[in-house]
């Protein structure tokens, strides 16, 4: 057991140094924690070759579509122009006096196909604008982009970290899907309501740039815009209510099947991309293949991340490290928090939400029995757990801190006393959450 509990240490440590002061890619970093498990275990070299293989290709047969899919599809919206109609009509809805509110419901929605970093950037002018015409201070409006973005981001598939968690402890998708929205709406509402109180009282120094926004004519229709996102997520969860009622739709098998299809992440998915197409206006369609190819090429990254998480996690299952740490905390009570406190240290440590939840994933999944959390409803609190944790802290570390200081022309001393405490009170009060939910099912 101490030659698992060194490697284990070894290797987490390793990731820690190599993805932040060192700044080494996420795919290189898992890769050699994978084979420094499997060495420092002493598996046989044969042997250790294969299970790289299986937990690299079982990791991405799994998820890599899904994640190009995703990408690809937040890339049309960003493109099109529709991510700005959406915003500036639900900006509408609420007024000027509330665009906090305005803001923050924007995120939420924009960020379900769009990464949180993307996201922010594509919707900050439309931040300038508000703080220019309005009372609203670029530290309130920022944070409360920010949060509501990444509120989403962690919880929500298809992002990145949680898909692949997903995977790596077994759940189903539209259930996290549900879930996972559903808890993402209090943590955005912590971030607005604390970007709302703490953002007045800190000295920003913004200064307000050129105005850049884009034209109202040259923006799609609004139902339109809105369109390839809603279509995904009802046929997704056309598929879960299939799952859910699969023995009163064993008289309907036509209609079974045609939910299950359809409501399978990777054809929903699809789906959304056909309907984005019509976004598309004439004069961009050469440029429509190039876009198409931008989302594949920026899915890469995320997806060559994922399988060496895969590799990682598989060699954690495979050499008994997982069993071995599992026996020695499963005594400890900490149930559900385990999960949160691992990923909350790492993504503290090295800054990347996806690493965080990847690598967290890989060192719960063989504890969940010690744990008491191999039921059907424990594995989806688990990973929503490690959703959670992912949150806490996004500070100096995080390329995402950097987008939101640097775009929003805010100083890294007034982005850390609003966004990262923000981030720090979002994980809590979703970890407590879920808790909760985890108290009242036991």
């Amino acid at each position: 057991m101490y030659i698992s509990i060194a490697a284990l240490v070894l290797t987490v440590a390793f990731v820690i140094w190599s993805t932040g002061p060192k700044k080494l890619n996420p795919f290189f970093a898992l890769s050699l924690a994978a084979l420094g498990v499997g060495l420092l275990t002493g598996m046989p070299l044969s042997e250790l070759a294969e299970q790289l293989k299986a937990g690299f290709g079982n990791t991405l047969g799994k998820v890599g579509v899904l994640i190009i899919l995703g990408t690809t599809l937040g890339g049309i919206l960003e493109k099109t122009g529709a991510t700005i109609r959406m915003a500036e009509y639900l900006i509408h809805k609420v007024s000027k006096k509330n665009a906090p509110l305005g803001i923050a419901l924007t995120g939420y929605i924009i960020g379900f196909p769009v990464f949180c970093d993307s996201g922010f950037i594509v919707l900050n002018g439309l931040n300038h604008s508000i703080v220019r015409t309005t009372s609203w201070t670029m530290a309130v409006m920022a944070t409360t982009l920010a949060t509501s973005l990444y509120a989403v981001h962690c919880l929500v598939p298809p992002h990145p970290g949680i898909t692949a968690a997903i995977e790596t402890i077994g759940a189903d998708f539209g259930t996290i899907m549900l879930m996972g929205a559903l808890l993402s709406i209090p943590a955005a509402a912590v971030g607005l309501f604390y970007a709302r109180w703490k953002g007045k009282r800190v000295a920003d120094d913004y200064v307000p740039p050129i105005d850049t926004a884009q034209e109202q004519s040259q923006l799609p229709p609004t139902w339109l815009s809105f369109l390839p996102i809603l279509l995904p997520i009802s046929l997704i969860a056309c598929g879960s209510f299939a799952q859910l009622f699969s023995v009163e739709l064993q008289h309907f098998p036509k209609l079974a099947q045609w939910l299950l299809f359809v409501g399978d992440p990777n054809i929903a998915l699809s789906a959304g991309i056909l309907v984005a197409l019509f976004l598309v206006k004439r004069a961009d369609r050469k440029k429509l293949p190039g876009w198409l190819t931008q989302g594949v090429e920026k899915a890469g990254v995320i997806v060559a991340i994922i399988g060496a998480g895969g590799m990682y996690g598989q060699l954690l299952q495979h050499s008994g490290i997982g069993h071995d740490i599992g026996t020695l905390l499963g005594g400890t009570s900490l149930g559900i928090f385990l999960p949160f406190l691992i990923t909350a240290f790492l993504k503290s440590a090295q800054g990347s939400s996806t690493v965080a939840v990847i690598t967290g994933a890989s060192l719960v999944a063989p504890m969940l029995g010690n744990l008491g959390l191999e039921h059907p409803l424990g594995l989806s609190l688990t990973i929503l757990s490690l959703g959670a944790g992912s949150m806490c802290v996004s500070h100096m570390n995080d390329s995402y801190f950097w987008v939101v200081s640097r775009f929003s022309g805010i100083s890294a001393t007034a982005t850390l006393k609003v966004f990262t405490t923000a981030t720090l009170l979002m994980g809590l009060i979703t970890q407590l959450l879920i808790w909760a939910i985890w108290i009242m099912a036991s």
